[in-house]
């Protein structure tokens, strides 16, 4: 990708993530709604990219922290199609979460936080600080919510 794809892409990614905390603040059934597309979507798209193009991960590397960046030449570069597959799954798992009531909406919401601070450190392939906005949209959501199933 070029430079002005970079900075549109990032620019688009953080608005919206800028949109996730707004719906999170003020809609949070919403927020709920949009978590569920992102994290259905990222399930399908790891699980599938791992399969067929494993070796696109190994950009992520590229601007990450040191520590980041020394574990994806080394054990990940051997195992990304296990690794990005068991992270894809835990990404199906919060899109399923997010349409659940309850206790299940408070631990969709807890993985987003967890899984968004994991690749913080991605720097700008991860589009920081969208991560950051978005956890902070699902902790929004755990406040905000009325835990109640999706649809009602």
């Amino acid at each position: 990708m070029n430079q002005q794809t970079i900075i549109i892409a990032y620019t688009i990614s953080n608005i919206v993530g800028l949109l996730f905390l707004l719906a999170a603040v003020k809609k949070p059934k919403l927020a709920r709604l949009m978590f569920l597309l992102l994290f259905g979507w990222a399930c399908w798209f790891n699980y599938t990219t791992a399969h067929q193009q494993p070796e696109v991960y190994m950009m992520y590397g590229e601007s990450s922290i040191r520590l980041y960046n020394s574990f994806i030449q080394g054990w990940f570069k051997d195992h990304i199609t296990l690794f990005v597959s068991a992270i894809a799954i835990g990404q199906g798992l919060i899109a399923i979460g997010m349409l659940l009531k309850g206790m299940w909406v408070n631990l969709s919401c807890i993985g987003v936080i967890i899984f968004l601070a994991g690749i913080a450190p991605f720097g700008v392939n991860s589009a920081f600080p969208f991560s950051l906005i978005v956890g902070a949209a699902a902790y929004f959501i755990i406040r905000n919510d009325d835990k109640r199933y999706l649809w009602k």
